[in-house]
């Protein structure tokens, strides 16, 4: 069985910890194992914690020999993404600057998966700064690759953590997600991830110093799991959820909520806003609207979501207004190619001015209240992820063109997040080798009803990973069952 341990999901993987079938200690070196295998192939996990695991490991067998009841996650390695803070251990943002940036406590979301039994077996890569890119390449860590096609990037800026889940070289992973930064990955490389409701989980990313950032930082990123399976992702989910006295923002709303009355209503939009879709991605969607309508869902077409081209615009200004002021500093830090992806939307959007970013804040509310009203009407939109299959490494900082298909190809992801609802990203099946899917979108706080639909979808459709790392070509594939 020791072979075959990260191979089983995290459900299954604190189970047999639990109950004595395995121990600790084997759960963490059969996936250090892994990692030895796949990682310098596949250059995801970056700071490696193989001691500090293997303690953490035997200090949960000694408390499960003395009779102590052991944590939903009891356990389970996991990824935690360059940017997210693990006690004692560097938060470098991939950056040579922060190589020595230790971390004096867990952030929030780690401390959480930590007391339900969760075991950090490393950091994971990152864009450097996460501003450098969509694509997985740090200054101080170089690239990460995507293990269905070398060719292809694993996406960013959430890429190692889903490049580890996929390969079995952890169980969970921790990102986050302010625009796409975990969906997008986890369409890249096969795997499920959620973007949780804006205040569903406490975070505190406040590395560099005492100070928070501005409301664009503080209400956009959120952070989130990355897993093989549905029923993992909603393990951490249930874990994740709460209130910590570090982030005034997170509610105590319950995990799941009401049940709706009938059969849930589905809004499906294959191409939002009208800018085109790829067919592969198309196909997808329709995949997917077929497996939930035959679990019993209300699934209609829809002509579009709600002002869509008005909110990319208004999250450009928002964010580009509040950036402007430390983007001179932050240009240095980022190095010479890596700035280009920033620079470019510095170009192309202005920054506000005070009186225009007070009525774009309002635009903000006005952008929320209409998908509100949308949502109340259809609990549930089916959507695409990104609208194009796995893009070559650096597409987005290649050219202007490059970086308008790559945010064309996010939008619904960049919208969702800033209305601040949930989207789950679930795998639909493969096309030409590469991985495709589909994300879940909810009314915000029903997280529960985007996992019981991404769920569906899962059942009839399967899950694609953990996979083995291919290099150069792709073999045929189907995206359905």
């Amino acid at each position: 069985m020791q072979d075959a341990l990260w191979k089983m999901p995290a459900t299954a993987q604190a189970e047999a910890v639990r109950s004595a079938e395995v121990s600790a200690v084997e759960l963490v070196d059969s996936h250090l194992d892994r990692i030895a295998e796949v990682n310098p192939r596949m250059n995801a996990v970056t700071q490696l914690l193989a001691e500090r695991a293997r303690e953490a490991a035997a200090r949960m067998d000694r408390r499960r020999a003395a009779g102590e009841a052991l944590g939903p996650l009891a356990g389970v390695p996991f990824t935690v993404k360059e940017s997210t803070a693990i006690e004692g251990v560097p938060t470098t943002f991939g950056a040579e600057r922060f190589r020595d940036l230790v971390a004096s406590a867990d952030a929030p979301p780690v401390a959480r998966l930590r007391a339900a039994g969760g075991i950090p077996i490393g950091h994971s890569n990152i864009p450097t700064l996460i501003l450098a890119g969509m694509h997985t390449r740090s200054e101080l860590f170089g690239d990460t690759v995507n293990p269905w096609d070398s060719r292809r990037t694993p996406g960013g800026s959430s890429g190692g953590d889903a490049v580890a889940v996929a390969t079995g070289m952890a169980a969970l992973g921790l990102g986050n997600d302010s625009g796409g930064s975990v969906r997008v990955p986890a369409q890249f490389c096969g795997v499920a991830g959620l973007k949780p409701s804006t205040g569903r989980f406490p975070a505190d990313h406040r590395v560099f110093g005492p100070e928070d950032p501005g409301p664009a930082s503080q209400v956009l990123v959120t952070d989130g799991p990355l897993a093989r399976s549905v029923g993992d992702l909603r393990l951490a989910y249930e874990v994740l959820a709460g209130t910590d006295p570090r982030d005034p923002r997170a509610v105590p709303v319950p995990v799941h909520g009401e049940p709706i009355v009938g059969p849930v209503k589905v809004a499906v939009v294959a191409d939002p806003g009208g800018h085109g879709v790829h067919p592969t991605v198309s196909a997808a969607i329709t995949t997917a609207a077929d497996a939930l309508r035959d679990a019993g869902y209300d699934v209609r077409e829809v002509r579009d979501v709600p002002r869509m081209d008005e909110a990319l615009e208004a999250y450009g200004r928002i964010t580009v207004t509040e950036f402007a002021p430390t983007w001179p500093v932050v240009r240095k830090l980022l190095g010479k190619g890596g700035d280009r992806y920033i620079e470019m939307a510095m170009e192309q959007t202005p920054a506000a001015s005070a009186a225009e970013f007070m009525k774009l804040m309002g635009t903000w509310l006005n952008i929320r209240r209409s998908w509100a009203e949308f949502l109340d009407e259809y609990p549930l939109l089916l959507g695409p992820v990104f609208t194009e299959p796995p893009v070559e490494p650096g597409l987005e900082s290649r050219d202007r063109s490059g970086g308008e298909r790559v945010g064309s190809g996010m939008r619904l992801c960049t919208v969702t997040s800033f209305v601040g609802v949930p989207g789950v990203a679930v795998p639909t099946g493969t096309v030409d080798g590469l991985p495709c899917g589909v994300q879940i979108v909810g009314r915000a706080f029903r997280e529960d009803l985007c996992l019981d639909a991404a769920q569906a979808i899962e059942d009839r459709l399967g899950v694609l990973t953990p996979v083995d790392p291919r290099v150069g070509g792709r073999a045929d594939g189907g995206c359905g069952p």
